[in-house]
């Protein structure tokens, strides 16, 4: 083994250690929220799409400070980003979640029905480029969780749909560090996505914006 893997290797350990303690000591996800992201492991692929423990109480708490009355997600997957949401929201808030995915359905739709939060959710599936202009409805908050190759159009169409004061959290946007690619394949979509994206959000005077080096990368944006 290489020094370099070697010192990679450590460092992982380092940040999985670092990471349970964080668990430890912030709130507990819920029992449900549990059994959830343990069916998305079991049953479906790329389980770590789901936003897991520390992300999804932050996520709670950032609906609660903000107090959206509806919020929009772009990327349900498993449901629970949209579960933790939805947890923050007041007894009249609402989500609209879109996934494009239509065999995500059968799965991600009874774990919402059958949750506390089910008359706050309702679940679209389709193409949210699509679905969003014919809601015909403002937004207070959104999640931007879904193909990153279009992260730049979202941003556009969900800027467009929020209400002043609002604020937008664009998930993965460091992208396992590939956003430091100076020259990614031309294959690689996905990596120019986040970059194109990252580039017209710190360009935007639109916007207010932070990114926290939380998982995957956070981008906080508020709508001036």
């Amino acid at each position: 083994m290489s020094e370099k893997t070697t010192l990679i290797s450590e460092f992982s350990d380092e940040m999985s250690q670092i990471e349970e303690y964080i668990k430890e000591h912030i709130d507990p996800e819920s029992e449900y929220l549990h059994q959830l992201y343990r069916a998305t492991h079991l049953h479906l692929l790329y389980p770590r799409m789901a936003s897991g423990h520390i992300q999804g109480r932050l996520l709670k708490m950032f609906v609660g400070m903000i107090k959206p009355k509806l919020i929009l997600e772009i990327g349900t997957y498993s449901g629970y980003s949209g579960l933790c949401l939805a947890e923050g929201l007041p007894e009249d808030g609402h989500l609209h979640t879109i996934e494009i995915n239509d065999e995500q359905e059968d799965f991600t739709l009874p774990w919402f029905k059958n949750s506390p939060y089910a008359d706050k959710i309702t679940m679209h599936i389709g193409n949210a480029m699509e679905i969003i202009p014919e809601l015909g409805l403002t937004f207070d908050m959104a999640f931007i969780d879904g193909d990153k190759r279009i992260y730049s159009d979202y941003y556009e169409l969900v800027l467009e749909h929020l209400n002043p004061g609002g604020y937008i959290l664009a998930d993965n946007t460091l992208w396992d560090g590939h956003v430091l690619d100076k020259n990614p394949k031309e294959c690689d979509l996905q990596t120019r996505g986040v970059q194109a994206f990252n580039d017209l959000v710190a360009q935007d005077k639109r916007v207010e914006k932070v990114i926290l080096p939380l998982r995957d990368g956070l981008t906080i944006i508020k709508k001036l």
